[in-house]
This record gives C-alpha cells, structure tokens and sequence, in this order.
C-alpha cells in the first residue's frame, strides 16, 4: 500500500476510534475496539491486539484479533519486551532477524510494536501487530498507529 494511502487509511481509523470511544473511559475497552477496528481494516494485519503490565510485571495478553495468542511473554524477551524496556515503538522487518523473538505463530513474518503509556507516561501495556509478509511495516505505521494508542488514555 503506498504511503499516502495507507496514512489517509489510518487517518481515518484514527476519526472512527476517536468517535467511538467516548462512549467510555476503559482502557481495556478502549483496546478492545482499537483491536478489531485495525484487524479489521488493514488487510496485512494477522494478529493485532495488546499485551499488558499485570501487577507482578508479567506480559500477559489483553484484547485481541487473530489466532490464539501466546498469553504470557517470557520476561525480557521478545519485541514486545523490547517495546516495554525502550519505552519506543519498534518496527522488525523480519522477525527471523530479531534476537529473542518469540514465535506465537509460525506465520509471523513482520511485526511492530507500540508502547501504550497511562495518563502519568508510564507505560502499561503494547499494542502487537503482525504480518503474514515481510517488511510490512514502516515509518508511516509507527507515526499513524502512536497517534491511535495516544487515544487509550486520553
């Protein structure tokens, strides 16, 4: 998908979740429509969803579309730990290169990931999205899909 579309794409991704979620303030709500609404609209998505902070600082699976997940993320390990640890988005072109990756599905060939920070900064949970295809991701995803999570906790 070329850039200017795929930015117009989640622009307006961006206006219906916006909408939507004033209906209530629940994070966990909240990530659950951002979930489907993505899953849904971008066709090179395979797996979307969020992982989450519990109390004893484990990665355990929230909201998501796609295949079973995995549901609890080996400390430290992993893009989605990389995310948490950074406290940055991180865009892997090939999960295969990726150090630690962990391989819910065989399929996953590309990933991002984006922090979710609370009202405070501090980062609570990641939205996750894979693809089927490599190098699926890029600038305009990290750009556009920061600007969607920003909305959580607003």
């Amino acid at each position: 998908m070329a850039n200017k579309n795929k930015s117009g794409r989640y622009q307006r991704i961006f206006r219906q979740v916006e909408e939507l979620i004033q209906a209530t303030e629940s994070p966990w709500s909240r990530m659950s429509t951002i979930a489907a609404l993505l899953h849904h609209k971008i066709p090179d998505y395979f797996w979307t969803g969020f992982y989450f902070l519990d109390e004893e600082d484990n990665l355990i699976v929230g909201p998501y579309q796609g295949p079973v997940a995995c549901l609890k993320l080996k400390k430290d390990t992993g893009v989605c730990w990389a995310g948490i640890n950074t406290g940055k988005s991180v865009v892997v072109g090939d999960v295969e290169e990726f150090p630690g990756h962990i391989a819910c599905s065989s399929l996953s060939k590309s990933e991002i990931v984006v922090p979710v920070r609370d009202k405070s900064g501090k980062v609570t949970a990641v939205l996750d999205v894979d693809s089927r295809e490599l190098n699926t991701f890029d600038e305009t995803d990290r750009v556009e899909l920061e600007k969607i999570v920003d909305l959580i906790y607003q």
